[in-house]
């Protein structure tokens, strides 16, 4: 099965994709290895899913929604990039950067938001190696930022 019927398979749909501003490439292609620039949480329209900080304001919860979009944004870029997901074999590792208040511990349950969607897209290609950190604050004003490298075929 493509990776784009799967995704249909799970009633998901890429949006964007949303690229950086110049001089900075929304993905770079070396050596087999493709990696995002950050990936903020944007819904199809380009607003922001979920702004703020955790801890003051939003919950784990409402994180990890924003973490998942942060996901399907950095498959947005790739298939820009690739000309399609299909090229992607594996998921080797993804980046959290979590904006909340300093008391707030929860990194990793807000960065699974984005690990479980890379996962049910890729299945077992799609675990891979992981940082989640805290941050005071991301760009305009984003709860969430992830990066993903992923191996080609």
């Amino acid at each position: 099965m493509s990776v784009e019927a799967r995704l249909t398979e799970l009633g998901l749909s890429l949006p964007g994709p949303y690229l950086p501003h110049d001089p900075l490439d929304a993905v770079v292609v070396h050596h087999g290895v493709a990696r995002t620039s950050g990936q903020l949480p944007r819904d199809a329209n380009g607003n922001l899913v979920h702004p703020g900080r955790l801890g003051a304001g939003l919950t784990v919860a409402q994180g990890a929604e924003a973490a998942r979009w942060c996901a399907l944004n950095a498959l947005s870029v790739l298939a820009a990039e690739l000309g399609g997901l299909d090229r992607i074999e594996r998921v080797l590792t993804v980046l959290g950067f979590v904006a909340c208040a300093p008391d707030f511990l929860e990194q990793p349950a807000v960065v699974d938001g984005a690990s479980r969607l890379l996962r049910d897209v890729f299945g077992d290609a799609g675990r891979h190696s992981r940082s989640a950190i805290g941050v005071a604050a991301l760009p305009r004003g984003g709860a969430v930022e992830i990066e993903v490298a992923v191996a080609l075929r």
